[in-house]
């Protein structure tokens, strides 16, 4: 497995993977992936990965979203992480957040975030196990499907970044 950058090439299996995230219900408030102009508006510009096999399939991707557009929130970065379904189980979301870290600490982001759905327990265990704390828990923050739906909120601070 070799991660990445992405590039606009990768997107129809990027939003392949994002749909079958969409789909399971548990992955994000979104009902449908949006046109990889809209995703590229809403995402940083740095940060943004994809892991590949050998045949160069991609198996997952993460990427970054700004938190606000204040330039004091400017070192603090959402992060987005799917892997496809035949990927799950195997390192790789844990090798492209490992990696997703490192690359957000070369561009200057001291705080990631993560919001996700109570009962998506691989992703807190994925966050928790590379150094993310449970900072919240939002209760009835939004419906999904009509159905009120309560997220954990996860952070990590670089230990290199912000601290002086």
């Amino acid at each position: 497995m070799l991660i990445t950058p992405m590039t606009a090439a990768h997107w129809p299996a990027v939003k392949a993977i994002y749909e079958a995230g969409i789909a399971t219900g548990n992955a994000t408030f979104e009902t449908q992936a949006p046109a990889w102009d809209a995703w590229d508006k809403a995402h940083l510009g740095h940060s943004r990965l994809v892991a590949v096999d050998a045949a160069g399939a991609v198996l997952g991707w993460a990427a970054l979203s700004p938190v606000s557009s204040r330039c004091v929130y400017g070192g603090v970065a959402e992060l987005s992480i799917y892997v496809g379904t035949e990927a799950r189980g195997q390192g790789v979301g844990r090798q492209l957040l490992q990696a997703l870290i490192a690359d957000s600490e070369a561009h200057g982001i001291w705080t990631l975030q993560a919001g996700t759905f109570a009962e998506n327990t691989a992703s807190i265990g994925l966050h928790t196990q590379a150094g993310f704390r449970v900072v919240g828990y939002r209760e009835r923050i939004g419906r999904h499907h009509g159905v009120w739906r309560n997220t954990v909120q996860l952070e990590r601070r670089s230990p290199s970044i912000g601290t002086a």
